[in-house]
């Protein structure tokens, strides 16, 4: 017969589990938490400002994903060229995310917002285009800045990963008689992705908190909303509550998206 001392938590039901005392007492801190907030804050801005809300999170996301996924793109050749050259397009990638990750994004936004977005009017062709309804906005260089910042970190990245993969399967796969763009496809490329998931994870969540920095260019996301609160009834702390959760939530989001993908690609791969 074991004994009770040397049962482990893993070997208790999961009721059992949850009832011990450090978990009891952080359950019982976060019921505490929410009870305060509950019945000493103030709650009923929420009903103003539920709608525009809704509107600054739906932004936040579709400029997360829209910025991570080009970034991407333009990511996986900054780090390839490194790798394989040729020196005139080795050296330019290589320059562009040393200059990029080594100045704020703040700076980058509004270099572009401020600067560029500035000169487009004193041209009378830009003006009279069909691209000028979307130019004299913002959104189109917040999505821009964001795009360069992620893909000279990821560039980085995707170098280091592509750097990585064993050099034997690639000579392997070139003794069977395999293209060079069957090899990257095939090989390469996946193997580059899967070394580099945990970091793509950790640059994501990174992204997610470099969006807060579009609403200094008035780019209405959930950062901005929360400040306009603020601003329009002087409460302070309960949007900022609400606007961490949000957040983590996303993050969350972020995160187990991620872990199920790096589950899944070693199967694939084999």
């Amino acid at each position: 017969m074991a004994n009770v001392a040397e049962i482990t938590p893993d070997e208790l039901p999961s009721r059992r589990r949850w009832l011990q005392p450090h978990r009891a007492i952080m359950i019982a801190v976060a019921v505490g938490l929410v009870l305060f907030a509950a019945f000493t804050m103030r709650w009923d801005w929420i009903e103003d400002y539920w709608r525009l809300a809704i509107e600054g999170m739906w932004r936040t996301i579709w400029i997360l994903v829209v910025t991570c996924i080009l970034g991407f793109m333009f990511a996986i050749p900054l780090g390839l060229v490194q790798v394989t050259g040729p020196r005139y397009l080795a050296i330019p990638a290589r320059a562009f995310c040393t200059v990029i990750r080594g100045t704020p994004l703040l700076l980058q936004l509004w270099l572009l917002y401020y600067g560029l977005g500035s000169l487009f009017p004193q041209f009378p062709w830009i003006r009279g285009s069909d691209l000028w309804p979307y130019l004299r906005q913002a959104w189109p260089y917040a999505v821009l800045s964001l795009t360069i910042s992620f893909a000279a970190y990821e560039g980085e990245v995707m170098r280091g990963a592509f750097a990585g993969v064993p050099r034997g399967q690639l000579e392997s796969a070139r003794a069977f008689g395999m293209s060079r763009w069957k090899i990257f496809r095939r090989i390469w490329l996946p193997q580059a992705i899967h070394r580099a998931l945990p970091t793509l994870a950790g640059e994501t969540v990174l992204q997610l908190k470099a969006t807060p920095l579009v609403a200094t260019i008035t780019v209405i996301d959930i950062f901005a909303v929360a400040s306009r609160v603020r601003q329009e009834t002087f409460i302070v702390y309960e949007p900022l509550l609400i606007l961490a959760l949000i957040y983590l939530a996303i993050t969350g989001v972020i995160v187990f998206a991620f872990r199920k993908l790096e589950s899944r690609i070693p199967s694939r791969l084999g």
